[in-house]
């Protein structure tokens, strides 16, 4: 796979459709081609702690955040026709349908691929697959773990070597 689109999302509790914030990497011909990141504000608008200690992110981010169809108003024309890659994609599917869900848009049909799942096959003889793991075993250093981008960027990096 050289054209995909790597998405990640950070929720803001534990609803799926509470997404806080998307991390988006374009890779295009096997190379990163462009990056976006926002900050949304979630539906439902409030943070579970637990949340927050995983990511950092917090009401005082993202009260002046626009509404999830404002983003993704920017994020669809960038994806089109892709397919989307997440780490552990069930997660970041689910965050989607469900967010699209809430605010009443359709869903364009879009195609999941999961580098965790991938690594699982590929990879047998890491110590675990987590997200971080994966990525050093593939040359990608995440250094800021649960920031949507950066791990957008390193999912795709795994993508790239392991689709």
């Amino acid at each position: 796979m050289l054209d995909f689109a790597a998405i990640d999302f950070e929720t803001a509790n534990g609803q799926p459709s509470s997404v806080c914030s998307v991390g988006v990497v374009i890779v295009r011909g096997g190379e990163v081609k462009e990056k976006f990141y926002s900050l949304i504000q979630p539906e439902p608008n409030y943070y579970a702690w637990f949340c927050r200690k995983v990511h950092g992110l917090g009401p005082e981010d993202t009260d002046d955040a626009e509404v999830f169809p404002k983003v993704w108003s920017r994020v669809a024309p960038l994806i089109e026709g892709l397919p989307l890659v997440a780490h552990n994609s069930p997660f970041d599917e689910g965050c989607l349908r469900a967010v699209m869900r809430v605010y009443q848009m359709d869903w364009p049909d879009y195609k999941f691929y999961c580098t965790c799942r991938a690594a699982r096959r590929k990879m047998k003889w890491l110590p675990n697959h987590q997200l971080h793991t994966v990525a050093e075993a593939c040359g990608f250093v995440l250094e800021n773990h649960h920031h949507a981008l950066a791990d957008a960027e390193a999912c795709a990096a795994i993508a790239i070597k392991l689709l």
